[in-house]
């Protein structure tokens, strides 16, 4: 029996009915404000009551087109009996938010669920996709369990400067490079900030936000397909309807996050996250996910995923294409049926029918852009989406993507070059004297969840300049933060536990050998057990100068990057009591 053919539940159920139905005091004054509003009690009364959870803002250039598409789905949900209401949530768009938007996304899920449960409100549309958005407004529905629907924002316009392809963030970091060491000019740099990126819309590349949205799309959390969609084409805003409409046939067949949310759909995600070669960044909002909606996952279960399943998906920074080229090409229906019977077709979506039927028919258009898996992008021999490391350096996982690393690299020993922090780095890293060669191993610690604060994007350490000038273009970094999904090279991250709480990483010492073995799976320091134990007995935790502030409850309250970097307050299924009116 699918979702659609559940009978459908009586309107005395739905939530909304608390507020708008009594015949007490606070029935009258709760129907009385709404018509405040100009709203005609017909309009409301005895209507699924849909929020529009909205993510835009003036300085997130992502989501610059969602007050928009939030019209749109009004529309739908007008359209289908149903009496929508946006509620504005946090918009932790990149770039622009500091010290890191990492630092913000439990932020957004504990608004987006106290939003729902706070509210009149009987089911859901999420308005997101810039990296954080999406998972960040997931959680928060996943704990809130009422009917939801995910419609991505969309990634931007292809993006082309003088001829060449240039990708949201993987570019802008190779042309940085190029700069520094004259290849391009001052001028062309400044030519370049109005052309690389060229609409509204998510990175282009198969950066952190279309990695979430896609393997969102995957779990069946959105229509099949959707994630695809350009922020710019006109089949955006009919997306955007539609969901609106069926948000409110959702809301009648009680269809939950709960119901969609499996162990089947969460390997389908995962399958289509390795298919993808996406961002490093998905392995910790993933995990995150998954434990409030009470379903173990573990950096095992990843890495044993991304051993079975080679890049398909033929963009950067991991290929050579981009978000609209996949489009074109069939999307990500085209990119599942390719999986074949690594996706499980079983598994039901929010259209109220399995994955199978919602992508019976996909077609590929393009076998460059969407490879089969007879000619992978890159063959598991030479590269994964994921490969787990662990290690006395990192005891509890590190992670890295050798799909976008260079594969002579994967194997390496080499001196440590050990910077504290970000201040320090940028003091120290482009000196002409800097003792450093290609073959020494930069490290960059207190750049995780409670020594950033927040977990910023800092894992993509720059190449020293006098070594960018000799012509090196990549060298073993390893840091204890994230990089963004946008970038490449052979970057170690996630280092657990951190520096800032005691991890190994906080007892390296410049000058220490560095041996990583990518195919075993190990990071180590070649340091005698009895010399680490001396020095974790001289280590003490630096101050944090946060007393006050949300950031003060991030540290507080923060796990370690494994376990989802999600608060320890919030994880789980425990039920929340609704809301009590007098």
């Amino acid at each position: 029996m699918t979702a659609r053919d559940r009978v459908p539940r009586p309107l005395e159920s739905l939530r909304s009915q608390r507020w708008f139905a009594s015949e007490d005091i606070r029935g009258f004054a709760h129907r009385q404000r709404t018509q405040q509003m100009g709203m005609r009690r017909e309009e409301f009364m005895g209507k699924p009551v849909i929020a529009i959870l909205n993510t835009w803002s003036d300085v997130s250039p992502c989501h610059a087109h969602l007050r928009d598409r939030a019209e749109a789905v009004k529309r739908g949900v007008w359209q289908a009996g149903g009496y929508p209401i946006e509620l504005p949530c946090l918009s932790v768009g990149e770039v622009m938010v500091k010290p890191t938007t990492m630092l913000y996304r439990n932020f957004l899920a504990m608004e987006a669920e106290e939003q729902l449960r706070s509210h009149p409100v009987d089911g859901c549309v999420l308005l997101g996709g810039c990296d954080k958005s999406t998972p960040g407004l997931l959680m928060g529905a996943i704990s809130m369990d009422l009917p939801t629907i995910f419609c991505p924002a969309g990634p931007m316009s292809s993006g082309r400067w003088r001829g060449h392809v240039t990708g949201a963030g993987t570019h802008t970091k190779k042309y940085w490079n190029d700069l520094q060491t004259g290849k391009i000019s001052r001028d062309d740099w400044i030519d370049l900030e109005s052309r690389m990126t060229r609409s509204n819309g998510t990175c282009n590349t198969m950066g952190t936000a279309s990695t979430m949205t896609s393997i969102v799309d995957a779990m069946g959390l959105t229509r099949t397909g959707a994630s695809s969609v350009p922020a710019t084409d006109s089949g955006h805003p009919r997306l955007a309807s539609w969901c609106g409409s069926r948000a409110v046939e959702m809301v009648w067949e009680d269809l939950k996050p709960s119901d969609i949310l499996t162990p089947a759909s969460l390997r389908n995600g995962l399958a289509t996250y390795m298919a993808l070669g996406g961002s490093t960044n998905a392995a910790i909002h993933l995990a995150a996910m998954a434990r409030r909606a009470g379903l173990g996952l573990t950096l095992e279960d990843m890495d044993a995923a991304a051993r079975e399943i080679p890049v398909l998906a033929n963009l950067f920074p991991s290929g050579e294409y981009l978000m609209e080229d996949f489009y074109f090409a069939g999307g990500l229906p085209a990119l599942l049926a390719r999986l074949g019977d690594r996706i499980d077709r079983s598994a039901t979506t929010i259209e109220g029918r399995t994955l199978g039927d919602a992508m019976a028919g996909a077609e590929c258009y393009d076998d460059d852009v969407i490879r089969p898996m007879e000619n992978p992008v890159i063959p598991l021999s030479a590269g994964r989406t994921l490969v787990l490391l662990r290690g006395n350096l990192a005891p509890d996982g590190a992670i890295m993507k050798t799909s976008a690393a260079d594969a002579a690299r994967l194997r390496h020993s080499g001196p440590a070059l050990v910077f504290e922090d970000p201040g320090d780095m940028a003091r120290r890293i482009n000196a002409p004297d800097l003792d450093v060669t290609e073959d020494t191993v930069l490290v960059l610690r207190n750049s995780g969840p409670v020594g950033g604060p927040g977990m910023p994007e800092w894992g993509n350490l720059p190449i020293p300049t006098k070594l960018l000038k000799a012509g090196v273009t990549d060298m073993v970094r390893i840091s204890d933060g994230r990089m963004s999904g946008t970038h490449y090279g052979t970057c170690i991250l996630h280092v657990s536990p951190e520096a800032a709480v005691g991890g190994p990483l906080a007892l390296l010492q410049t000058g220490d050998t560095v041996v990583l073995d990518a195919e075993a799976g190990r990071l180590d320091m070649d340091v005698p057990d009895a010399e680490l134990d001396r020095r974790r007995a001289a280590w003490q935790r630096p101050a944090s100068p946060y007393t006050r502030s949300f950031t003060a409850l991030y540290q507080r309250h923060v796990s370690q990057a494994h376990e989802g970097c999600d608060f320890d307050f919030l994880e789980g299924t425990d039920p929340v009591p609704e809301p009590p009116i007098y």
